[in-house]
């Protein structure tokens, strides 16, 4: 392929590509959470879209600063940064969900279908984020859902109703918060992600034999990043200087 004659591609054009082989690498943390979940071994499988989540967050700051979108307007990052979350933020979690049997047979199995077709609409959806970059409609962001139910050893009513609420709420025009982009309470928003992300640490080192108050710090802190998007929508001028 004449791109990797690196006599002929300048340093620029390398350094931009080599972000989008970091993106790429979130498919291969995929590919041993399904390994791991296929084995029922679900402390790993949320320790590698834990990793893959860290890939997420950093790859898109670095492609900005390096200017990956001028360098090689030809490859576009934003259809490999879609298929990387459709597979890390939807399929493996819905994947986990009815492997775990959470909500039962054969509502796992129904409950799965749900997410990954709903998703699959959703990431379809131009419009899904506004001028301030919340999302309109739930993000789809099953990882963090899924490990939530996780956690707190939710029942099989508790996760049904989580489920169906959220699909619902794919499809409806409420806002929900991107922590990093979003820039109104944002101080706020990433210190309550970081902590729900320190918890959930935690929680994977516990195996999820996990104390009172760390489910409930998940629970909260996850409760707050769910609705926070909604809350800014209802009072447009929270938050703003």
């Amino acid at each position: 392929m004449k791109f990797f004659n690196y006599k002929r591609v300048p340093y620029a054009e390398i350094r931009a590509f080599s972000v989008h082989i970091l993106t790429a690498s979130g498919s291969f943390l995929a590919f041993l959470g399904v390994v791991a979940a296929a084995e029922h071994r679900f402390v790993d499988m949320f320790w590698w879209l834990g990793l893959a989540l860290l890939v997420d967050g950093i790859d898109g700051p670095i492609a900005r600063k390096v200017r990956v979108k001028e360098v090689l307007p030809n490859w576009s990052g934003d259809t490999l940064d879609n298929v990387i979350d459709y597979v890390t933020y939807v399929l493996l979690p819905a994947f986990a969900l009815y492997q775990s049997g959470m909500i039962g047979e054969p509502w796992s199995f129904l409950a799965a279908g749900a997410i990954v077709v709903s998703s699959a609409i959703y990431y379809a959806d131009m419009g899904m984020k506004t001028d301030e970059y919340f999302f309109s409609g739930f993000p789809v962001v099953w990882n963090m859902v899924v490990f939530t139910l996780f956690v707190i050893q939710a029942s099989e009513l508790t996760a049904s109703i989580v489920v169906l609420v959220s699909v619902v709420l794919t499809f409806l025009p409420i806002n929900f918060l991107h922590p990093v982009r979003v820039q109104r309470l944002r101080p706020l928003n990433l210190g309550v992600f970081f902590l729900w992300s320190a918890l959930s640490m935690y929680a994977l080192l516990l195996h999820f034999v996990t104390p009172a108050w760390v489910v409930t710090g998940v629970l909260a802190t996850g409760i707050y990043l769910y609705v926070i998007g909604f809350v800014l929508q209802i009072f447009p001028k929270l938050g703003r200087t």
